[in-house]
């Protein structure tokens, strides 16, 4: 078996992204095999297969792709098929439903992490206390331990679920407000609901709060 050919059967069995050093691991006996005269230029023969192996499915004639996602390789619908196979994917399972607010929460959680609760309020003007648990329990954030002030109150921060979410290969990727906004609404399309009905995201009004959009609220977290 060529190693385009084990890389591919490696990267298309993994269940979340691996990294070129976990697929050396896994490949390396068979490469020095192979010819490779020591660990160095194994790692030069997978980083080329890699290459090549992405180069070829870049082309128009697959419908998926090998992308560097959350630091590691993974197949991937390219983004002209994802309206066919998100139809396909929600005949098969419930999508994760998310309200409004727990989107906004996520988007200022994303541009201004780490990030404490109060902080998310101020930016949001509104409690946000009932989404973050919803979003704990998808797993699209996390603790990033306690911020050294008074009451050393919880940071929070985005995921590699969050990152596989999006597509995103680390934070650094995040996209502008508008491809954000665009992002979310492709993402999570026919899966919001009212915030009323999303478990957990119970939220009170603060004084001076305003219906602000996912983008606003982004673009909030970001100045900030």
């Amino acid at each position: 078996m060529s190693l385009k050919a084990q890389l591919e059967a490696i990267i298309y069995a993994a269940e979340t992204p691996i990294t070129s050093e976990q697929l050396l691991q896994l490949v390396k006996e068979s490469v020095i095999a192979g010819g490779a005269a020591d660990d160095a230029e194994a790692k030069s023969r997978v980083r080329a297969a890699l290459k090549e192996l992405v180069a070829d499915y870049g082309s128009a004639d697959h419908g998926i792709e090998i992308r560097q996602v959350a630091g590691g390789y993974r197949m991937s619908t390219k983004p002209d098929q994802h309206e066919v196979v998100r139809s396909f994917a929600k005949s098969l399972k419930p999508p994760i439903r998310l309200s409004l607010p727990a989107l906004e929460t996520l988007a200022v959680i994303a541009y201004k992490q780490p990030s404490t609760v109060p902080e998310i309020n101020e930016i949001r003007g509104v409690d946000s206390g009932g989404v973050i648990a919803t979003l704990l329990d998808r797993k699209l954030i996390t603790t990033a331990g306690r911020k050294q002030v008074i009451g050393r109150p919880i940071l929070y921060k985005t995921t590699k679920e969050f990152l596989m979410r999006f597509g995103l290969k680390d934070v650094n990727e995040l996209p502008s407000m508008e491809e954000f906004e665009k992002l979310v609404a492709e993402s999570f399309q026919g899966e919001l609901v009212p915030a009323a009905e999303a478990a957990g995201d119970s939220e009170q009004p603060s004084e001076g709060h305003s219906d602000a959009t996912t983008e606003e609220v982004a673009e909030s977290a970001q100045k900030e």
